[in-house]
């Protein structure tokens, strides 16, 4: 048999032998050699999936050496991959997400039960906060000094705060002349209503006391009167 020949025999059968397998085209998913569209007929797997009776199924990075995830990170797998997660800010190191996952507790955190909790420093520590007029706020997985109200920190202590004298004020500071007066009517006409009522009944003290108030409301609301109209034709001329 010539060289030609054999050859054209052994194109032939090679040809033969492949006819069946199909490289990506029509292949099901994750396939990436078959010799069929159905799961069952793959004959190469995608990268991230391993054979397994001619079924391509998932490789779990995370439970062998192909995950490359830092430290404080967790490696979670996905379809034909896997991603690294941040650990719980509870934990120095971990196995999955939660702070029951933690390989080790953070500092300001402790182990309870299978899990890591945050440590009340403010509760188990007498003097957390050092000095006077200040108290302590518990925070997660730390704690904070803070001044009583009406304090304010001044270096590593808490002073009373300086209010300016101009802030000071008196509760009838802000308030106006005309105001002043309706509230003195108002005031006077309380007394002579309070005063009637007991000379209504007769007692001849409170009779008196009620006419000399009477006369004396009367006198000043005629004096202030009279000063306003003096002032008034002062003004005019």
């Amino acid at each position: 048999m010539s060289p030609m020949s054999r050859m054209f025999i052994l194109s032939a059968a090679l040809c033969v032998a492949l006819s069946p397998l199909t490289w990506g085209q029509n292949c099901s998913d994750h396939c990436k050699a078959c010799g069929g569209p159905e799961n069952n007929q793959c004959l190469q797997c995608q990268t991230g999936f391993i054979l397994h009776d001619n079924l391509c199924v998932d490789i779990d990075e995370c439970g062998t050496d192909l995950d490359q995830c830092p430290h404080s990170t967790y490696c979670f797998n996905t379809h034909g991959s896997y991603e690294c997660k941040g650990c719980d800010k509870a934990c120095v190191g971990c196995m999955g997400g939660g702070a029951a996952r933690c390989n080790k507790c953070a500092p300001g955190y402790r182990s309870s039960g299978l899990r890591c909790i945050d440590v009340d420093e403010c509760g188990e520590e007498v003097l957390a906060c050092a000095g006077l007029n200040v108290f302590c706020v518990n925070t997660e997985g730390s704690f904070r000094c803070q001044c009583a109200e009406g304090f304010t920190r001044r270096e590593q202590n808490c002073e009373r705060q300086q209010i300016s004298a101009s802030a000071e004020k008196g509760l009838f500071d802000d308030i106006q002349e005309d105001e002043l007066m309706v509230l003195q009517q108002m005031f006077f006409g309380v007394v002579l209503c309070a005063l009637a009522t007991l000379a209504a009944k007769g007692d001849m003290v409170f009779t008196s006391i009620f006419m000399g108030a009477a006369a004396a409301m009367a006198g000043y609301w005629l004096s202030d009167k009279s000063d306003r109209l003096i002032d008034n034709f002062m003004k005019g001329r």
